[in-house]
C-alpha cells in the first residue's frame, strides 16, 4: 500500500501491503530503492560531537545553506529563476487569480464520449474485440467459474480442511487453527458464498499477475536495457490509486467479472515484477561465475543458479501480489466483481454499517490468512527442519516431498466427500450468527451519545465538523484562491529541493495537465484533503515511531498491530470511520490517516533504530540529553528513512482519499464513482487521468534524490 502498492513487516522484507497502497494497498518501492551510503564510524562520531555542540550534520555541506541535506546554490536557484521567467509572463497574459485559465483548458468530454460510444457500439462486431478481447474475456469468465464451482463442490468442510492442512505443513498447528477459525467465522457471519466468490476471483487474478509479473521481472533482471525501460513504467504504476485502473477496463470489457479480474492483474503485477527483477539482479556473482566456469549455458544458469538464489524474493513477490490483488478485488466490486466487496459497497451506499461490518470481517480474516500462509511459505524456503521425534516431525516425514502434497490434497478431498455425504456442502443457515442488527443498534447508540454532546471533549461529529471547518475548508479555499502560476512554481520548487530538474519538470507538467483537463478545482479539493491527512499521519506516525525506537517493549506491542493493519484492504478502513464520523470529507481523511499510519511508523522506527550506536554513545558522552540526541543525531542520520516515510504517506493517503468518494469525500473520487455508476465514461476518464497526474505530482515532490 499502495507503493503497494506495499514497507516491510520486518527490515529484511521489502515491499509490504501496500498498501501495497497495500500497497497495500497498498504499493511500496523500498525493495527497489538503493539504500543511502552510510557514513563511516569516525564520520558519525564527529557528526555526533558537532551535534552535541549544537551544530547539525545536515547543515555542514561545504559551508553553505542546505535544504533536506542538499546544498542550496546555483543548481537550485537557476532553474527556479527560469521557471519564474516562464510562468510570470503567462500570469500577465492570463490574469485569472484563483482558477485555471479557460483558454488553457481542453474539453475532452466530447472526444472521450464519442470514443466510448464507438467502443460500446463495436464490442460485438469489431475484429479486435471478437478475436482478442472477446477471447480474453471468455477465458477469464470460464476460469473464475471453474474455480468457483470447485470451491462450492469442495464445500466448507473441504475448503477449511485444505487451508488448515496447507497452513499446518508450512507453519505448524497455530496457523492451521487460525485458518480453520477464519473460514469458520466467514460461515458464521453468513458470508460463505461471497467469500468463495472473492476467493475464486483471487485465485485467477493472482495466478495471472504472478505469471505476468514474473515474466516482466525476468526480463528486467536479465537485461539492463529492459530494466531501464520497465523501471519508470513500474514506478508510475505503483503510485497510481486503485480507482485509476478501473475505468480503462470498464471501457474495453464493460462492467463485470472480466474487467474486475484484469484490473486486479494489472494492479498486482508490478510488485511481483519488481521483486523478481531485484532477486535476479542480486544473485551471488560467485555462484554464477562458478556455474559458468563449469560450462553451464545461460538457460542452465538461470534454472539452477539465479532462480534458486532468488527464491525468497520470488515468494515475497507472490505474497505482495496476493495482498495487492485482494485489495483490488475488493475495490473492483464497484465494477461488478461481486463477492465480499460488493456486499461492503452496497452497505456503504446505504450507510448500513452493520451489513458493511458483516462483510468486512471476512475480508480482514481472508487477508490475514493469505498473508500469514504466504509469509510462512517464504520463511520455509531454504529452512532446514530441526531433527526431532515429536508428532509434527513424524507427520512431516510422512507428508514430505511431492507425495506429501498429494497426500494433503487427498486428505482434503476425503474430508470434502465426507461433508457432501453428510449433506453439509454449503454452510448451514442455522449456524449463522447475524451481527448487522446489533451493530446498527450500537451505531444508533453512538449517534445518540457519542456523535455530539460529549462533555468537555465533544463528540465525534463535533471533531469531524471542526476538522472540516478549521482545516479542510481553509486549506481548500487557500489552494483554490491561489494563482495557478504560483502553484506551478511551488510544485517545481518543492520537487527541485528534493530531486533534480527532471523531477521538477515532471511535477510541473503533471500539475499543469490537471488544469488542461478542466478539473482544476476538484483536483485542488482532493489535494487539500491529502495535505491535511498527510500532516496528521506524519505527526502521529513520527511520535509513535520515536517511542517504538526507544523501547523494545513498545515495538513488540506495536508489531502485531502494524502487521494486521498492513494486510487490510483499503476498502475496509471506510467502515469504522463511517460508524464513528458519518459521511463527508473528514471521515475520508480519517480513513486515509489510519491506512497510511502503519507504513510511516514502521519505516521511521526502522530508520531510527539503524542509526549507528557509536554516534549516540558519543553524543551521550558529551552530555547530550535524549531530546538533543533525537534532534541532532538520530533524525539527521535517519533522513533517508524519514523522506521515504513522507513519500509513502503521500502515496497511501491519496489512494484512500480517492476511495473516500464512496463516503462523501467528493472531488475527484466522486467524479470517478459517478462515472462508473452512471456509465458516464467521459467524466470518469477525465477524473481518472487527473488522479494519475496528481499521483505523479505528489510522488515527485516527496521523492528524495538518490544519494551518491
Amino acid at each position: 500500500m499502495t507503493a503497494t502498492t506495499a514497507p516491510a513487516r520486518e527490515p529484511s522484507r521489502p515491499g509490504g501491503p501496500q498498501p501495497s497502497g497495500g500497497p497495500g494497498g497498498a504499493k511500496h518501492r523500498t525493495a527497489d530503492r538503493p539504500a543511502a551510503k552510510s557514513p563511516a564510524r569516525g564520520d558519525r562520531t564527529a557528526a555526533a560531537r558537532r551535534a552535541a555542540a549544537g551544530d547539525r550534520p545536515a547543515d555542514r555541506v561545504r559551508g553553505g545553506r542546505t535544504v533536506l541535506g542538499r546544498p542550496l546554490g546555483r543548481g537550485l536557484l537557476l532553474p527556479l529563476a527560469v521557471a519564474a521567467a516562464v510562468l510570470v509572463p503567462l500570469a500577465v497574459v492570463f490574469p485569472a487569480a484563483g482558477s485555471w485559465p479557460a483558454a488553457l483548458a481542453v474539453d475532452l468530454s466530447g472526444p472521450l464520449g464519442r470514443a466510448g460510444d464507438w467502443i460500446i457500439d463495436h464490442r460485438d462486431s469489431h475484429p479486435l474485440f471478437l478475436y482478442f478481447f472477446g477471447h480474453v474475456s471468455n477465458a477469464v469468465v470460464v476460469s473464475v467459474r471453474a474455480v468457483y464451482v470447485v470451491l462450492l463442490a469442495a464445500g466448507w468442510t473441504g475448503v477449511t480442511a485444505l487451508a488448515a492442512l496447507v497452513a499446518w505443513r508450512l507453519a505448524g498447528l497455530r496457523l492451521a487453527l487460525t485458518c480453520a477459525a477464519a473460514f469458520a467465522a466467514c460461515g458464521l457471519l453468513g458470508m460463505w458464498v461471497p467469500t468463495m466468490q472473492t476467493l475464486a476471483l483471487m485465485v485467477v487474478a493472482v495466478t495471472a499477475s504472478v505469471a505476468v509479473g514474473g515474466l516482466l521481472g525476468l526480463a528486467g533482471g536479465l537485461s539492463a536495457r529492459a530494466d531501464r525501460v520497465l523501471r519508470p513504467v513500474l514506478d508510475t504504476m505503483q503510485i497510481l490509486p486503485a480507482f485509476a485502473y478501473l475505468l480503462p477496463m470498464v471501457l474495453v470489457f464493460g462492467i463485470g467479472v472480466p474487467a474486475a479480474v484484469l484490473a486486479t492483474v494489472v494492479y498486482a503485477a508490478p510488485p511481483m515484477a519488481r521483486l523478481t527483477a531485484l532477486g535476479l539482479r542480486e544473485a551471488d556473482a560467485g555462484v554464477l561465475e562458478a556455474a559458468a566456469s563449469l560450462g553451464a549455458t545461460g538457460r542452465q544458469r538461470l534454472l539452477t543458479a539465479r532462480l534458486p538464489l532468488a527464491r525468497r524474493q520470488l515468494l515475497l513477490g507472490v505474497n505482495q501480489a496476493i495482498m495487492t490483488g485482494l485489495s483490488m478485488a475488493v475495490i473492483a466490486s464497484v465494477i461488478g466483481a461481486g463477492g465480499l466487496g460488493d456486499r461492503v459497497y452496497q452497505a456503504l451506499a446505504s450507510v448500513d454499517v452493520g451489513a458493511a461490518l458483516a462483510a468486512g470481517i471476512p475480508i480482514v480474516l481472508l487477508a490475514v490468512v493469505l498473508d500469514r500462509t504466504a509469509d510462512a511459505a517464504g520463511r520455509r524456503i531454504g529452512a532446514v527442519e530441526a531433527p526431532g521425534r515429536g508428532p509434527r516431525q513424524l507427520l512431516l516425514r510422512v507428508f514430505d516431498g511431492w507425495y506429501g502434497w498429494l497426500l494433503t490434497v487427498l486428505t482434503a478431498v476425503a474430508v470434502a466427500a465426507a461433508g457432501r455425504m453428510a449433506g453439509t456442502s454449503l454452510w448451514p443457515a442455522s449456524w449463522t450468527v447475524p451481527i448487522a442488527a446489533p451493530v446498527n443498534e450500537a451505531v444508533a447508540w453512538m449517534t445518540a451519545h457519542l456523535y455530539s454532546g460529549v462533555p468537555v471533549v465533544g463528540g465525534t461529529a463535533d471533531w469531524a465538523a471542526r476538522f472540516t471547518g478549521w482545516v479542510l475548508d481553509p486549506l481548500r479555499g487557500g489552494l483554490q484562491a491561489a494563482p495557478w502560476w504560483l502553484l506551478l512554481l511551488c510544485a517545481g520548487a518543492l520537487a527541485l529541493l528534493v530531486g533534480t530538474w527532471r523531477t521538477a519538470l515532471t511535477a510541473v507538467l503533471a500539475l499543469a495537465a490537471v488544469g488542461v483537463l478542466g478539473v482544476w478545482d476538484a483536483s485542488l479539493d482532493t489535494l487539500s484533503q491529502v495535505i491535511a491527512a498527510v500532516a496528521v499521519t506524519l505527526v502521529l506516525g513520527f511520535a509513535i515511531a520515536v517511542g517504538a525506537a526507544r523501547s523494545d517493549r513498545a515495538q513488540r506491542l506495536l508489531r502485531p498491530v502494524l502487521d494486521v493493519c498492513q494486510t487490510l484492504p483499503q476498502f475496509v478502513y471506510l467502515i469504522p470511520v463511517v460508524a464513528l464520523f458519518g459521511v463527508g470529507r473528514a471521515p475520508a481523511a480519517a480513513a486515509a490517516v489510519v491506512y497510511a499510519l502503519p507504513a510511516v511508523v514502521r519505516i521511521t522506527t526502522q530508520g531510527l533504530r539503524e542509526v549507528d550506536p557509536a554516534a549516540l554513545e558519543s553524543a551521550r558522552s558529551l552530555g547530550a540529553t535524549r531530546s538533543q540526541q533525537l534532534r541532532q543525531v538520530q533524525l539527521p542520520l535517519a533522513r533517508p528513512a524519514l523522506l521515504l516515510a513522507v513519500n509513502q504517506a503521500v502515496v497511501l493517503v491519496l489512494a484512500v482519499v480517492i476511495i473516500g468518494g464512496l463516503v462523501g469525500g467528493g472531488a475527484l473520487g466522486y467524479d470517478v464513482v459517478l462515472g462508473l455508476a452512471q456509465g458516464d465514461l467521459a467524466t470518469g476518464l477525465v477524473a481518472g487521468a487527473a488522479i494519475v497526474c496528481l499521483g505523479l505530482l505528489l510522488d515527485r515532490v516527496t521523492q528524495p534524490a538518490k544519494e551518491a
